[in-house]
């Protein structure tokens, strides 16, 4: 892999910060590559798909006063969804 220098405004890397902490990122470089290649439109692979989904396991709270069905049924759905607005641009080529 090849190291590149980007220069940035500071309001610029303020929103990029902004987007890391509330999208869960852990670096600029790990933000900045994601976009460059939602810009590109390419696909990311199974591996990273699976690599992604398990950034977001176990982050959903279920609630005490309901059945393990139904609180499985929606942290899955919460999931998807959360999913589904990551990875959209990759699902609809």
């Amino acid at each position: 892999m090849e190291v590149v220098s980007v220069k940035f405004k500071e309001d610029t890397l303020k929103r990029i910060d902004e987007c890391i902490k509330d999208n869960n990122y852990a670096s600029r470089t790990e933000f900045i590559r994601e976009a460059v290649r939602d810009k590109l439109g390419e696909k990311l692979s199974t591996e990273e798909l699976m690599k992604e989904f398990m950034k977001l396991y176990g982050k959903f709270k279920p609630k005490t006063n309901k059945t393990d069905r139904q609180i499985r049924e929606e942290a899955s759905k919460e999931l998807m969804e959360e999913l589904d607005k990551k990875f959209k641009k990759h699902t609809e080529a």
